[in-house]
């Protein structure tokens, strides 16, 4: 990841070093590795895999922080809250260009489309939540939204070292379908985690989501649970934006609600369905972690 700015222009390099030493919990990149040896992928083209996947990830992040103003991301300061939008978004094509010949160095002409396509619906469905997702209560919005956002880069790490691997096509569909079902339950967490967690481990405000009226899971359980709710009322008639005190209020009253609770239940059903696709995987160490990775996924505080 590192030599991918090599003999660029020096901002780029320390930018990207910058994004490396960050840190972040690797999870997609843990994902390829593990699927890849479990099924016995070449190792090189592994490496090289689960560093496209990581560089794609860090390139949507770049961005993501532009369009939503962040200033911190982990702790850190984000490339733009000290360079320009321009400089950010140039910085950003950089990464995504990288991790896209990283991808075709792995010489699997499939693999470079699938990359192609995840890349073409993460861009989607951030376009759809910038245009159409806000104040919207309704479960097949938000699974969209969560695949789109998330669940899609899951289930490309999972498929992609499944098909660099000597396994039949039968067993690249199964890893596909884990990786999808982990994927989303991360998701859910993270949308969990948003009312739950505190502002200084998060690095955003509690509730950000619904404050720009997004409607996450936790919010729809809320919703159908109470209806009635005069809070509820102003997010679905739209007034989530000129009604930020009652925004807050919702925030509080979702945060000690059941609802919490009944969210995490579907994250960690999803895990649950995802951790017994793999009996039909090879036994050993690999496998083992990749169960116990998606039991991390629901169980992470942060």
């Amino acid at each position: 990841m590192r030599l991918q700015a090599h003999d660029r222009h020096p901002e780029l390099q320390a930018a990207l070093d910058h994004l490396i030493v960050a840190g972040g919990k690797r999870v997609r990149p843990a994902l390829v590795l593990l699927t890849g040896n479990m099924l016995g992928a070449d190792h090189d083209r592994l490496i090289t895999t689960a560093a496209a996947v990581e560089m794609l990830h860090t390139a949507t992040l770049v961005h993501d922080d532009l369009i939503d103003g962040a200033l911190l991301r982990r702790g850190n300061p984000t490339l733009n809250s000290h360079w320009s939008p321009a400089a950010t978004v140039l910085t950003g094509d950089f990464i995504f260009a990288r991790a896209a010949k990283l991808a075709a160095n792995t010489d699997c002409l499939p693999l470079m489309k699938l990359f192609a396509e995840t890349l073409a619906i993460i861009v989607n469905g951030e376009l759809t939540q910038l245009f159409s997702s806000r104040g919207i209560a309704n479960r097949e919005n938000y699974d969209q939204r969560i695949y789109a956002k998330t669940a899609s880069l899951f289930e490309m790490s999972a498929r992609a070292a499944a098909m660099i691997s000597p396994v039949e096509q039968v067993l690249v569909e199964i890893m596909q379908e884990f990786g999808r079902n982990i994927g989303m339950a991360f998701q859910i967490l993270d949308d969990i985690l948003d009312f739950t967690g505190e502002q200084e481990s998060v690095g955003k405000p509690v509730g950000s989501d619904l404050l720009q009226g997004l409607v996450t899971l936790p919010t729809l359980y809320f919703i159908e649970k109470y209806p009635n709710d005069t809070n509820v009322a102003i997010l679905l008639n739209g007034n989530f934006a000129s009604e930020p005190k009652a925004m807050i209020e919702l925030v509080q009253s979702i945060r000690s609600s059941e609802c919490i609770k009944l969210a995490l239940n579907d994250a960690r059903s999803l895990v649950k369905a995802a951790i017994s696709i793999l009996k039909d995987m090879p036994a050993g160490e690999e496998r083992q972690a990749l169960e116990e990775l998606a039991r991390y996924i629901v169980d992470r505080k942060i």
